[in-house]
C-alpha cells in the first residue's frame, strides 16, 4: 500500500510564500511610487493613527476573513479560520522587513522603477506558491479566491478587480483625511502593481513548471481520502 502524503513539501512552501508576499509588498512601498493596492488602505490609515502598518493590515485581514465567510457560506471550511494565525505572521513580517529595506529608499526613478517591478514580481510569485500549495491563504488572497470562485472568473482577473477597488477606497480615504502626505501612499506604483500583479500571477502559473507540479501534489493529497485508503488497504 502506497501513501502519497506531500504535506511535508506543501506546508514549508506555504510558509515561505507568506514571507515572500510580505517582502514583495514592502519592496513596492520602498520604491517610493506608492504602495501596493492591498496595502494602500492600511498605509493611509496608519499615517493618521498610532498603529503600525502591520497592525492595520491585521485588522483589515479580519474583515477579509469575514467577507470570505459571507461569500462562500457553507463552502468556507472551518480550517480556513486558521487564516487568523497566518495573518499574525504576515503582519509581523511586514513590520520586520521594512527597517532592512529602508536602504533602498530615495534612489533615482530608474532604479526605483526597477525596485517597483521586482516587488510586483516577488508578490505575484508568492501568490502563485501560496495558491498552489493549497494549505491556507493570506486573507487578502483568500478573498480574491472567494470572488473568483463565486463569480467563476480567473484568479488573476479577480485580483486586478479587487486591487483596483482597494485603490479607489484608499483615494477616498485620502480625500477624507485631507492630508497631502496621504497621497504618498498612492501613486504610479499603486496603479502599476494593480495592473501587473494579477497578470504576472497568470504568467507564472503558465510558465513555471514547478508551480503546476506543486498544484498536482496538492491535488493528490486532497484526493487521498480515508475512504480511498480503506479501499486500497482491502
Amino acid at each position: 500500500m502506497r501513501h502519497m502524503h506531500y504535506k511535508g513539501i506543501r506546508i514549508p512552501v506555504f510558509i515561505l510564500s507568506i514571507l515572500i508576499n510580505a517582502l514583495g509588498i514592502d519592496l513596492i512601498i520602498v520604491a517610493g511610487f506608492g504602495s501596493s493596492p492591498i496595502s494602500s488602505v492600511p498605509i493611509v490609515i496608519s499615517l493618521y493613527s498610532n498603529w503600525t502598518f502591520g497592525q492595520i493590515t491585521f485588522f483589515a485581514n479580519i474583515l477579509f476573513i469575514a467577507a470570505q465567510i459571507a461569500l462562500l457560506r457553507r463552502q468556507f471550511h472551518p480550517i480556513e479560520a486558521l487564516q487568523l494565525g497566518i495573518s499574525v505572521i504576515f503582519s509581523v513580517a511586514l513590520d520586520l522587513y521594512m527597517p532592512f529595506l529602508s536602504v533602498l529608499q530615495g534612489h533615482s526613478w530608474p532604479l526605483a522603477g526597477v525596485i517597483l517591478l521586482i516587488g510586483c514580481a516577488v508578490l505575484a510569485f508568492g501568490i502563485c506558491l501560496e495558491v498552489a500549495s493549497q494549505v491556507l491563504m493570506v486573507p487578502g488572497d483568500g478573498i480574491v479566491k472567494a470572488i473568483a470562485q463565486t463569480a467563476n472568473i480567473r484568479m488573476g482577473t479577480a485580483k486586478v478587480a479587487f486591487d483596483s477597488t482597494l485603490v479607489a477606497m484608499a483615494l477616498g480615504l485620502s480625500l477624507f483625511y485631507g492630508g497631502a502626505q496621504t497621497f504618498a501612499a498612492i501613486g504610479v506604483g499603486t496603479i502599476v502593481s494593480a495592473m501587473t500583479v494579477g497578470r504576472l500571477v497568470n504568467f507564472f502559473n503558465r510558465r513555471l513548471f514547478f508551480i503546476e507540479r506543486l498544484a498536482r501534489l496538492s491535488l493528490e493529497d486532497q484526493n487521498e481520502s480515508p475512504v480511498a485508503l480503506a479501499k486500497e488497504a482491502s
